[in-house]
């Protein structure tokens, strides 16, 4: 119990710090011209939005894509790839930040960022405890011959053990797939262009390199679009919506571009 609100507060006060650790994102360079518009444009979003500017990082990666951590508006962080300012034109990297902004002000964030340090705890967890099972109690059960109800019960813990990962990423998925649509109508309201994410959109899903390598299970959710590339965030239905970290990006673009007038998505 001590150590489960140890934990909590730890996710709490220190969870975003964590995440950015763990993707190596470092403070943009003023001097390179792609990272000193990423700068600007943040400032110019968060006056649209009517909230404190957040920190910016950097993440050295090929493959574009971004996403926002923190507890609250005033201590927030957007974090974007060497890619994604490689990739976008300056209207398509204000739709990408109005997306994490929006994130920011529909108070997604902690949420996101307290699973994403829960969930990476937990997958620890249940692999040092698999251990422990395996090469601790359960394997000494197989080797009594009078010690049934200890398998018993140290498989009943071993079984505990591998769901607890499933639980909790079902819980970061949960959280995840519908928070993805309302940053995007969010990214609308601030830029009054609804193109210019659906354009970003299109380029992320179109890039020839579709996984961040940096990204993990635990935060994977976290990002504007699938870091991992998972099939089952490119289809619709119960089981993508229970399974998926992410709403399908064709269907994304289409709600974009009918906010615009454009119908359809572009082939």
């Amino acid at each position: 119990m001590a150590y489960g609100g140890l934990h909590g507060w730890v996710s709490l006060a220190l969870g975003d710090k964590m995440v950015l650790a763990s993707v190596g994102a470092r403070p943009p360079d003023p001097s390179n011209l792609k990272e000193k518009q990423f700068m600007n444009i943040a400032q110019e979003m968060a006056i649209a939005s009517g909230l404190p500017a957040p920190k910016l990082f950097i993440i050295q990666e090929a493959s574009p894509n971004a996403f926002a951590t923190g507890r609250d508006a005033a201590h927030a962080s957007v974090a974007v790839t060497t890619g994604l300012l490689e990739t976008m034109d300056r209207e398509e990297l204000q739709g990408v930040i109005a997306h994490e902004i929006g994130h920011i002000r529909n108070r997604d964030i902690l949420t996101m960022t307290v699973v994403a340090a829960l969930l990476g705890a937990i997958v620890l967890l249940a692999d040092m405890g698999r251990r422990m099972v395996f090469y601790g109690g359960l394997g000494r059960s197989r080797r009594r011959s009078s010690g049934g109800g200890e398998a018993i019960a140290m498989g009943v813990v071993l079984l505990l053990l591998i769901l607890s990962p499933l639980i909790a990423r079902l819980m970061a998925m949960a959280v995840s797939r519908s928070r993805e649509y309302m940053a995007d109508a969010a990214s609308v309201e601030f830029t009054r262009n609804p193109t210019a994410l659906a354009n970003a959109l299109e380029k992320i899903a179109g890039h020839y390199d579709k996984v961040v390598d940096k990204a993990s299970r635990g935060t994977a959710h976290l990002f504007i679009a699938d870091p991992m590339n998972l099939a089952v965030n490119k289809k619709e239905g119960r089981w993508a919506a229970w399974m998926g970290t992410h709403p399908p990006i064709k269907t994304r673009i289409h709600i974009l571009r009918a906010m615009a007038g454009a119908g359809s998505v572009r082939t």
